[in-house]
């Protein structure tokens, strides 16, 4: 029961950090196509940005705790990289400097969805596989 929990929570927590990346696309979007101003948009992709990094670690302790060694390998770079990003105090998006880096910022963020959506359809896919073995 207890791998039923973990694949469901990890399920949850990845499916949160796809909205938040969502969400900071979406933000991105609207300042190329000037429905919202540069200040109002760094400052809400900045609000999520911690959040996310957060979520991320426990997503990895979780994992780490369940001993799930392969999406523990699988989600460890994703968190190397947001530890490394914070580390070096590059992770929030400078409203000075949003219009230069748009794209970049783009690319950035449809790289980690992509690379989440691996995880997700992982996730999900041992979510089933654990339903099956716990009414077999």
């Amino acid at each position: 029961m207890e791998m039923l929990w973990t694949w469901l929570l990890s399920f949850f927590f990845i499916l949160a950090l796809l909205c938040i990346l969502g969400y900071q696309l979406v933000c991105l979007v609207d300042l190329e196509f000037d429905y919202i101003n540069p200040y109002d948009s760094s400052s809400r992709i900045n609000n999520v940005i911690l959040p996310e990094f957060i979520i991320q670690g426990v997503l990895c302790l979780i994992l780490l705790i369940a001993r799930h060694w392969f999406m523990l390998l699988l989600a460890l770079p994703h968190l190397y990289y947001n530890v490394n990003l914070y580390m070096t105090r590059q992770h929030l998006v400078d409203v000075t400097e949003i219009y230069n880096q748009l794209s970049w910022e783009k690319k950035k963020r449809f790289f980690k969805i992509g690379y989440l959506l691996v995880l997700f359809i992982l996730s999900l896919f041992w979510l089933l596989w654990s339903i099956g073995d716990e009414y077999d």
